[in-house]
C-alpha cells in the first residue's frame, strides 16, 4: 500500500464558517484484482446504467457519481461505478493513487483490455470502480479512427449485466466523443443542476444531444432524474432557480436537494466518500436520500 502526505487546503466556505487547513497522512487504497472481489449477498436483478452528466463543469457531477454510488452500495447494492472523466475526479475522490493503475478505462475503450481485468473491487461496502488516467485525455482524438467508436463503452459495459444492481459513469464536461460513448451506453440520465445563476445554460444544448443519440443509436435513452445540486436555502437566488428548474422538468427533478456544504468539499481530499467522511452531517444525510429515491423509482 502506498501511503503519501497530503495537505488538505483550504477551500471556499458558506458564510459564518471557517475551516483551517489541516495536513493529514492519507492512505491510498490497496489496488486489489477483480477476482479478489467479496461474493455477492443477494442475487441480481436487471441492471441499471446512469451516465451522469452536464457539459458545464463544477455542478457537483463527480461529487454526485461517487457520493451516490457509495450509497447505494451501503444500502446493500452492488455497484460499478465508472470514471469516464480525464481529469479522474472520481478516481482520486476514492482514494485510488493513480501512479499506480497500470490499466484504465482508456485501455477498454482503445486496447481491448477487458473491463474486468481494471475493475477496482470493493472500494466501499458493496461499490467496484472503473478507474481513469491521464491517458484518457488522447481517447477524444484516437476514437475518432476507430470502428464503432460511438458503442465502444456499450460493447464492453453490455458483458456487465447481471453483475451490478448499477452501473454509474461519470461523463466528462464536454459533448465529444466520450459523453457520446456514455450516451449511448446508459439506460438513463442522471442531470446535476446547480442552485446557481445561468443553472440551465447549455442544459439545452445536452439535451438535443441526447435527442439525436436516442434517435439514431440508443432508442430507450432518457432522463432518470434531475439533481438539484449546490442548495443553499439562506439565498433568493437558489430558491429561485430551485423553482424554475422545477417548473421545467416537472416530476423528472428528484425531491432530493444536494446542499452547499464545505464537507462535501473536503472529502474527496480524505479519498472517501461524504458517507463516511461526515456521516452525520447534512451532505451524507442527502445522498442517502437521493440513494433511497433512486431505488425507490426503480
Amino acid at each position: 500500500m502506498v501511503i503519501e502526505r497530503m495537505e488538505v487546503v483550504e477551500r471556499p466556505t458558506d458564510v459564518d464558517t471557517e475551516v483551517s487547513s489541516v495536513e493529514e497522512e492519507v492512505a491510498y487504497k490497496e489496488l486489489k484484482s477483480y477476482r479478489d472481489k467479496k461474493p455477492v449477498k443477494h442475487v441480481i436483478g436487471q441492471t441499471k446504467i446512469f451516465a451522469i452528466i452536464n457539459q458545464k463543469g463544477g455542478v457537483g457531477k463527480s461529487t454526485t457519481a461517487v457520493n451516490l454510488a457509495a450509497a447505494l452500495g451501503e444500502q446493500g447494492k452492488q455497484v460499478l461505478l465508472i470514471d469516464l472523466d480525464p481529469q479522474g475526479n472520481a478516481t482520486s475522490g476514492l482514494g485510488i493513487n493513480k501512479a499506480e493503475i497500470s490499466h484504465c478505462i482508456y485501455d477498454v475503450l482503445l486496447n481491448d483490455v477487458q473491463i474486468e481485468d481494471i475493475i477496482v473491487p470493493d472500494i466501499t461496502e458493496g461499490l467496484d470502480l472503473a478507474p481513469a488516467t491521464i491517458n484518457l485525455a488522447g481517447a477524444e482524438v484516437e476514437l475518432v479512427s476507430e470502428m464503432a467508436r460511438e458503442n465502444r463503452l456499450r460493447d464492453t459495459v453490455g458483458r456487465l449485466r447481471g453483475k451490478y444492481d448499477y452501473i454509474l459513469i461519470d461523463c466528462p464536461p464536454s459533448l465529444g466523443l466520450l459523453t457520446v460513448n456514455a450516451l449511448v451506453a446508459a439506460d438513463k440520465l442522471i442531470i446535476p443542476i446547480q442552485c446557481e445563476f445561468y443553472a440551465l445554460e447549455g442544459v439545452t444544448k445536452l439535451l438535443d444531444s441526447m435527442k439525436r443519440v436516442k434517435s439514431r443509436l440508443n432508442p430507450s435513452l432518457d432522463i432518470y432524474g434531475i439533481l438539484l445540486t449546490m442548495y443553499d436555502g439562506r439565498t433568493t437566488l437558489a430558491k429561485q432557480v430551485a423553482s424554475e428548474v422545477r417548473n421545467f422538468f416537472g416530476k423528472q427533478v428528484f425531491e432530493t436537494v444536494i446542499p452547499r456544504t464545505v464537507k462535501l468539499s473536503e472529502a474527496p481530499s480524505y479519498g472517501i466518500p461524504i458517507t463516511q467522511y461526515d456521516p452525520a452531517g447534512k451532505g451524507a444525510q442527502s445522498y442517502s436520500d437521493l440513494a433511497k429515491e433512486v431505488v425507490k423509482r426503480g
